[in-house]
């Protein structure tokens, strides 16, 4: 199925898509072969550990997160960036409120569903 977002994607004229566990989402752009979503986190918020097929770049607006890729723990910070190859276990734990831009390639059809599905991990 071919799918692509808008031309633009104008955030401030957007809602917050609550996802429990205090992580929220706004989609950025995407079609079929990359998306980009800004993530919303509150302090203590759980990315629970998971895998997917998709690779992902993650770049720190703001906060203070604990990645965990592969078994190796990382703190970032605004400014730096997290590289995920495709398959590898990762999550996070957000140490201070914070948001993240995250993109994916493919697109995360997962995400576009409507079904409710947890931002790190399986369906909640």
């Amino acid at each position: 199925m071919n799918r692509s977002s808008d031309k633009y994607m104008v955030s401030k004229e957007m809602d917050w898509e609550a996802l429990g566990g205090g992580v929220s989402r706004k989609f950025l752009g995407y079609d079929n072969q990359i998306m980009m979503v800004r993530v919303k986190f509150e302090k203590g918020a759980l990315g629970t550990p998971h895998q997917h097929f998709h690779t992902q770049a993650t770049y720190v607006v703001s906060g203070k997160f604990e990645f965990e890729i592969d078994g190796v723990k990382k703190i970032v910070e605004a400014g730096d960036g997290v590289y995920i190859e495709p398959n590898l276990l990762h999550s996070a734990v957000c140490l201070e409120e914070g948001e993240l831009i995250d993109t994916f390639s493919p697109v995360r059809e997962d995400f576009l569903s409507g079904d409710q599905v947890s931002y790190f991990g399986d369906k909640s």
